[in-house]
Parts: C-alpha cells; sequence; structure tokens
C-alpha cells in the first residue's frame, strides 16, 4: 500500500543525492586533473611544485589564523587601568613642590592657566612647564592618550593588521575579501578602532595638546596624528607608486611610540595638557559627529540591502561600528579622569556614567553571523538596525553632554 510512496522518496532523495554529488566533482575536477598530472611527474618537477604549494597552505593557514584569533580581546578592557583611583585630572601637578597648586577654583589645572596667561610669542610646551613649576614636580598622565596607545599596540602588536597583509590585499579568487562572507570580520574591526583612535589623534593635535591657538603644536602628538592617519592596507611593496613602501604596521606603532613619549613628556610637566570645558565642548562634538557617519552608514545598508545571512558586507559595517564603539568606550572612559574636574563642577558625572554603561552594552552584542534582514522581518534579524540604535543612543547622550557644557 505505500511502496509507491516510498519508492517517490527514494527517487525525489537519490536525484537530490545525485546533484550534490555533480556539483561537488564539478568544483573538485580541477584539483583531481591537477593531481593525476602531478603524480605523472618526474621528482624534478615534483619537488619544486611541491615546496610551493607546501609554502601556500603555511601562509593561508596563518591568514586564517591571524583572521579568527582576536587575541586580548577584552570587552571589559577599561578596568585595568583603574580610572577612579586617580585623584587629579590629566596636566595637574600630583607630587612634588608644586603638587600644592595642582587645581584652580575654575577646574583648569594651575600649570595650564598660567601658560593661558603668557604672552603668544613665549608660548611653548617647554619654555612654560619650565616656569610654571618648580623642579622635581611630577604631572598626571593623559588617560586618553594612555587608550589611545594601547589601542594602537592591541591592533598591531598584539594582533597582526589584517588590511595591509598580502592575502587579504589578493583576495579571494580576485574578489574583495570584503565582498564575501569570510576572513574580513577582524580587518573591519580593526578599522573600526583605528577610526576611533585617528579622531582622538587630531584633537589631541589641535586643542587638548596645547593651550588655546597661541600656543606651539606639541611635535610628539603631531607626528603620532600624521602616523596614525597613514593609509591602512599598505604591504611592503605596492603598484601605485611603483616599489618597495613602508607596511602600514610600522606607521602605527611609530604613533604608538610618539603618544607614550608625549605622556612621559606630561609626566614631568614639560608638556600641556589643556583639560578645559571648551575643549571637552569640540572633543564631545567630534566624536558625535564621527558616530553620526557610522550611523548613516549603518543606515543606508540596513534600509537598501536586505539579504539577512546572505548580505555579504551587513557584517562588515557591524563590525566597523563594533570596533569603533570599541574603540570610543576606552576613550571616553579615559576622557572622563582626564576632565573630571569638568565633569564634576558641570554636573556631568550622571550622564557620563550612563554613557559609558551604554557603551559597554553595545559590545555585549557579538552574534555569530551578521545578518541584515528587514527591519518588520521576523525570519532573519536584523544586527545592523540593532547595533544602529546602540550608536545613536550613545551618540544623542554625547550631544547632550556637549549642550550642558556649551550653556
Amino acid at each position: 500500500m505505500f511502496d509507491p510512496i516510498v519508492a517517490f522518496f527514494q527517487r525525489v532523495f537519490t536525484a537530490i543525492g545525485r546533484g550534490i554529488g555533480l556539483a561537488v566533482a564539478w568544483l573538485l575536477w580541477p584539483f583531481v586533473a591537477l593531481g593525476n598530472w602531478y603524480r605523472a611527474r618526474s621528482w624534478i618537477i615534483k619537488g619544486p611544485i611541491g615546496i610551493i604549494l607546501l609554502g601556500l597552505i603555511f601562509f593561508y593557514g596563518y591568514f586564517i589564523w591571524q583572521t579568527q584569533a582576536w587575541t586580548n580581546f577584552d570587552a571589559d578592557y577599561v578596568d585595568r587601568y583603574k580610572l577612579a583611583e586617580r585623584k587629579a585630572p590629566a596636566g595637574s601637578p600630583v607630587s612634588g613642590p608644586g603638587a600644592t597648586t595642582g587645581q584652580t577654583t575654575t577646574g583648569a589645572p594651575a600649570a595650564n592657566q598660567a601658560a593661558a596667561a603668557a604672552p603668544p610669542a613665549e608660548v611653548t610646551p617647554e619654555a612654560l612647564a619650565a616656569v610654571q613649576l618648580p623642579a622635581g614636580t611630577q604631572c598626571q598622565t593623559s588617560a586618553i592618550v594612555d587608550v589611545a596607545a594601547d589601542l594602537i599596540d592591541f591592533n598591531v602588536n598584539e594582533n597582526a593588521w589584517i588590511s595591509s597583509m598580502l592575502l587579504y590585499k589578493v583576495g579571494f579568487f580576485g574578489l574583495d575579501w570584503d565582498d564575501t562572507p569570510w576572513l574580513d570580520n577582524k580587518a573591519s574591526f580593526q578599522r573600526g578602532i583605528n577610526q576611533a583612535v585617528r579622531r582622538t589623534s587630531v584633537e589631541l593635535v589641535d586643542s587638548l595638546g596645547r593651550v588655546r591657538g597661541t600656543s606651539g603644536i606639541n611635535n610628539d602628538l603631531q607626528r603620532a596624528r600624521g602616523n596614525i592617519q597613514f593609509d591602512e592596507e599598505t604591504w611592503y611593496f605596492g603598484l601605485n607608486p611603483f616599489g618597495p613602501k613602508t607596511p602600514t604596521p610600522s606607521f602605527y606603532r611609530a604613533a604608538m611610540k610618539d603618544m607614550r613619549t608625549f605622556n612621559t613628556s606630561l609626566a614631568k610637566c614639560e608638556a600641556i595638557f589643556d583639560g578645559r570645558a571648551d575643549n571637552l565642548v569640540e572633543f564631545l562634538d567630534r566624536i558625535a559627529n564621527d558616530l553620526g557617519n557610522t550611523s548613516a552608514i549603518i543606515r543606508e545598508r540596513s534600509e537598501n540591502h536586505n539579504g539577512g545571512w546572505f548580505d555579504t558586507r551587513a557584517d562588515d559595517r557591524f563590525w566597523f561600528a563594533y570596533g569603533q564603539l570599541y574603540g570610543y568606550y576606552g576613550i571616553l572612559s579615559a576622557a572622563g579622569a582626564d576632565f573630571d574636574n569638568v565633569v564634576v563642577q558641570r554636573g556631568l558625572t550622571p550622564i557620563w556614567t550612563e554613557t559609558i554603561k551604554q557603551l559597554r552594552a553595545a559590545l555585549r552584542i557579538q552574534p555569530l553571523i551578521i545578518s541584515n534582514g528587514e527591519e518588520a522581518g521576523w525570519i532573519m534579524p536584523t544586527h545592523l538596525a540593532t547595533m544602529g540604535f546602540y550608536i545613536l543612543r550613545v551618540r544623542s547622550n554625547i550631544v547632550e553632554m556637549r549642550d550642558i557644557l556649551a550653556r
């Protein structure tokens, strides 16, 4: 009675199996043909080809490992800085003969206020530091600079910088890895962190590391800004222009070194960190604009491309935004310590704390596969819209803090 039904399903599954077998055979036949050809050759030909194949296997194995192993990734990395234990804002004297005048009633470090009062022609970080404070005075280093330098270290020393690796540049049979669903998430994450560091380096040079617009630019920060702005995809050799090149990670390592040199000078009270409220307003405004740009990119992808789990560019957008929030989580936490006097005096502590909590909450979203489903859909999730929601929450809080400070 059921024999015809059983026979029908047997034929269906046999046909499906045969189809899968033909598809696999079609994909593998070039390799089978090459294997047969290789076995028929002499060792004079087999030897060099075998060495080349082993080299390719090694390099691709190393490449795949580096893209999948996120060494020292820690969503709670801010905790190790113990920012709550800092007793003075950045640039303020913390020990030595000048420590008793470390902070004034206006909230700016005394050293920076003295620098602001100096004649423009005489304002250089070195000369002012020598005049401001007695010998032997130690100043508080900048947590922002510490975090930015450590983020660079995380990107290029603790991990390989994926975007400039040769096999990443070659792509998948000529197809850009960003256009595939594989092996590009870490590269996007690193570029997101780098975007946050780049934005911070600009503000350090233009406003935070100098006194108003009349002082000279700090040379260490200036070099760091130039190096961190370097192209993200340069390998040891390039075609445009043709010839050997210094790879991207070398420039970023130089930027990290320059930032740490600045903090060493700041600890000796030989550099300036201008922790005024208007500088914090400007810094927050730049971060809000940066996050607004990322939000627009996510919105465009979410609205115009609804491929669900099959959208091969959704993961790039998601992990770039994730890396950016990862970087700003540390940088804004550090800014709260560097501008502690401004935050407290302007009553920003509750909203600042809430912003940091929202940044940390965004880092809990770590899906295995990124889906860009329709926002009103019910089968496939929409991770891009979720990430966009967190970005806008953080940005709205930053805008509110900026407005409070600007009153």
